[in-house]
């Protein structure tokens, strides 16, 4: 069987729950009273979803093809965010901008390619700009910073192709893992044990949310029959740990999101935060 009917038949059988989601939430933003806070940025977000959601689940259904071209974009637009975050340079932009199109290039056309050897190149790529212009004031920073956005973000994402159909799995439960953790954190959040906060980095993500995350993926997972153990501990460890991550790099960088475009959201990897640790950990558990 070809890998396009394999994932479109991992796509079809997500369809269904994606259109059932939206048009759930559609539903239940539309009817919130004007008096909710955050009724207007609720709205925003399902807009966002509603479209993000077809391109998604589209560029998956054309394969690796297709995953390849979803996951070298988003790897473009992330890497540019990070770099205004992180403080980097234009030739360390650079770096991050090709490793962005070359690893899933990589990971469609030529898979073997992908093994220490690429890691070790890695290594060396993302020291070569601040060796080469010999900037001894900053120099270690920014290449530490360039070698944890390689990891982070075009590494990441390289699991879109790797991953095939689960790539679809996962990408759908970390979005449902998202609204789960806020639903769980608004219902069970506001007192008890389960409102204590995993980490001054985001007070606001506390282990109900945890709870609601853990229910919501794992209902995710076996909706779309991809549910295992293992495949489950992983994308619910992205989804707590993305968020932390994010928020730990801008906290450092000073800024609030690390974007403005992106309705309701802010930037792109204020959107795909859990995404990306979701399918690092994800190819780990299914190599």
């Amino acid at each position: 069987m070809s890998a396009v009917v394999v994932a479109g038949e991992a796509v079809g059988r997500a369809v269904p729950l994606v259109a059932g989601a939206l048009g759930a939430g559609g539903l239940a933003v539309a009817a919130l009273p004007s008096r909710v806070r955050m009724r207007a940025e609720l709205r925003r977000r399902w807009r966002t979803w509603a479209l993000a959601a077809p391109v998604f689940l589209g560029a998956l259904f054309l394969g690796a093809a297709g995953a390849f071209a979803l996951a070298a974009a988003l790897g473009v637009i992330a890497a540019g965010e990070y770099v205004r975050m992180a403080g980097l340079r234009r030739a360390d932009h650079a770096v991050l901008v090709a490793a962005s199109v070359v690893l899933p290039g990589l990971a469609w056309l030529l898979p073997r390619a992908l093994d220490l050897r690429s890691a070790a190149l890695l290594l060396v790529v993302a020291a070569l700009p601040p060796l080469l212009a010999g900037d001894h004031a900053a120099g270690f920073t920014r290449a530490s910073r360039t070698v944890f956005g390689l990891l982070w973000i075009p590494v990441a994402l390289t699991g879109l192709v790797t991953l095939r159909e689960t790539a679809v799995a996962v990408g759908l439960a970390v979005a449902l893992g998202d609204v789960g953790a806020w639903c769980g954190g608004t219902a069970l959040g506001r007192r008890g044990p389960l409102a204590a906060p995993l980490s001054p980095l985001s007070p606001n993500k506390t282990w109900a949310g945890v709870l609601g995350a853990g229910a919501a993926t794992a209902l995710a997972l076996l909706a779309v029959g991809s549910f295992s153990a293992l495949l489950w501990a992983a994308v619910l460890t992205g989804c707590v740990l993305g968020d932390l991550l994010e928020s730990m790099v801008k906290r450092e960088a000073g800024v609030k999101d690390a974007g403005s475009w992106l309705p309701g959201f802010g930037g792109l990897l204020d959107r795909i935060d859990s995404l990306l640790p979701a399918l690092l950990l994800a190819m780990v558990v299914t190599a």
